[in-house]
């Protein structure tokens, strides 16, 4: 399996990971039928884009609960969306993109504000 993005220094950086530059990120079939079950309507909008918002990410963020990597992306379509990609560790060391779902504008301005979302673009 290819990868499909790597974590990159600017993320480790702003998250302060203990992660060795250039990781790779994959994204298995598994992945994709989770995306397609939990987030039909999201998936079928921006799952061709989601190496773009692993690759250019606008913000980053660390999910406490389940220690995954959040990357996120404004898209300007019908309304501002945020797109996120988490990323979450496999048993076995491996790195995947586990979910995509649009954010609303508010919760994501509001992560933002709080610094729980890192943003990159400054």
């Amino acid at each position: 399996m290819k990868p499909i993005a790597h974590i990159s220094k600017k993320v480790i950086d702003a998250l302060g990971l203990d992660i060795t530059e250039n990781t790779p990120i994959y994204l298995g079939k598994s992945n994709i039928e989770h995306m397609k079950q939990k987030h039909s309507a999201d998936y079928d909008e921006y799952g061709d884009v989601i190496a773009d918002i692993l690759n250019q990410p606008e913000y980053v963020g660390k999910n406490p609960k389940d220690d995954s990597i959040e990357y996120v992306r404004e898209y300007k379509r019908d309304d501002d969306e945020f797109v996120k990609v988490a990323v979450r560790i496999s048993l076995k060391g491996r790195y995947y993109a586990r979910s995509l779902y649009v954010l609303s504008a508010n919760r994501a301005r509001n992560f933002i504000r709080k610094g729980t979302l890192k943003d990159l673009t400054k």
